[in-house]
């Protein structure tokens, strides 16, 4: 897929951000839906967490661009909330499916999105933060790839095969 996005700040961005659309189905490949939701006695956050996680993220930066659009589990997630324990998420195939809905039309968003618009300060009044975009889109940048490799992790600690990342 070309890339030329509008701001030369964005390539770098778009590169990962393409690369991280396919590592999300990578990472779910396989994964059985009793074992998304499986912590091995810990406190970590379980698979079903993270993907659902992602795709919070995805939609909420969409909806930043103007796009006005919410995950369905979006009630479980806004406002960046952690696990819950007892409560059940949505299979991984909803979040896959959901995945491929919003990752496309965010890309196009990201590609023409301006310099003006990247030095816009956001305001989160729940959270009580103020930030530009750009350090918005950094941050969730980073964060996509710490949870992904987080869900690959998680599929070697269940007894998968390893992340394919071809």
């Amino acid at each position: 897929m070309e890339i030329k996005p509008i701001s030369n700040r964005m390539y770098g961005f778009l590169v990962l951000y393409d690369m991280h659309t396919s590592f999300y189905h990578k990472a779910l490949d396989g994964i059985n839906d009793a074992d998304a939701l499986k912590r091995l006695d810990t406190k970590a956050n379980h698979i079903a967490w993270l993907a659902g996680s992602l795709l919070q993220e995805r939609f909420e930066l969409a909806n930043l661009l103007g796009i006005p659009m919410n995950a369905s589990s979006n009630e479980l997630f806004k406002h960046h909330q952690g696990i819950k324990d007892g409560l059940e998420y949505p299979k991984l195939s909803v979040y896959q499916t959901e995945w491929d809905q919003i990752s496309p039309l965010l890309r196009e968003k990201l590609m023409t999105v301006t310099d003006e618009e990247l030095d816009k300060v956001i305001h989160f009044e729940v959270e009580q933060m103020s930030f530009p975009l750009f350090e918005m889109l950094s941050f969730n940048t980073y964060r996509e790839a710490n949870c992904i490799g987080q869900i690959a992790l998680w599929r070697r600690l269940l007894g998968y095969e390893g992340m394919k990342y071809m």
